[in-house]
């Protein structure tokens, strides 16, 4: 990005647009500059409420701590976004999956008129969450291509991993000790999980310094 350009944008960062645009309607606050990629204070509400559908949990509840995160979260996607350029949409059944995944959270949205009486309290439709839960599947299928053939797990790690951390949990439990070869492919996935987690974190971690990006001080979120 140009400099010029950069300082631009950072002219308008944070401030408050007051103009009307129809009656009663104000246009969004920027809320975060992601190397020029403004982000809205739609946005971040909306990444609020969505993960508060996620999280079976009113949006209301959330504390200044979870929100500063949830903007941190919608940093991280856009910064990720930029490095693998998701050309593609993910598959419809995928999404539809999904979809029916959240629902089942919710007894009320057995139905059609339930579900959509679940998202009106939440300040969302059918079509977002389609949009959300499909972006978000795209960018991480993109991610894991990416990075998941980086992951080896050996043998020791599986046999480490059972020794010193699930047979001691299945003690302190009380319950029957499982034989290592029954449980091998499980831990193995746990254990590329987990591998998999800490190199999206090293890799965010990298762009966020190698990055342009500003956003309110805690004390300014809620403003």
């Amino acid at each position: 990005m140009t400099i010029w350009r950069r300082c631009s944008i950072s002219v308008l960062l944070f401030v408050v647009a007051v103009v009307p645009v129809r009656a009663g309607e104000i246009v969004d606050r920027i809320v975060a500059n992601v190397n020029g990629h403004i982000l809205l204070e739609s946005d971040w509400e909306e990444e609020i409420a969505f993960e508060a559908l996620l999280n079976a949990r009113p949006a209301d509840d959330f504390t200044t701590a979870e929100r500063k995160a949830a903007l941190d979260r919608l940093i991280d996607q856009e910064l990720l976004r930029e490095q693998v350029h998701p050309s593609q949409t993910a598959p419809p059944e995928m999404i539809q999956g999904r979809v029916a995944e959240v629902r089942k959270m919710y007894p009320e949205a057995a139905t059609d008129a339930g579900w959509l009486a679940t998202l009106e309290r939440y300040g969302l439709t059918p079509g977002i969450i389609e949009q959300r839960l499909g972006r978000d599947i795209q960018l991480m299928r993109l991610v894991e291509a990416r990075l998941r053939p980086a992951i080896q797990i050996d043998n020791r790690a599986v046999e480490s991993y059972y020794r010193e951390r699930l047979l001691p949990e299945l003690q302190r439990a009380g319950s029957k000790e499982v034989p290592l070869p029954e449980v091998f492919s499980r831990i193995k996935d746990l254990l590329a999980e987990q591998k998999l987690n800490q190199l999206i974190t090293s890799w965010l971690a990298s762009l966020r310094s190698e990055s342009h990006i500003q956003a309110p001080a805690a004390g300014e979120q809620n403003r």
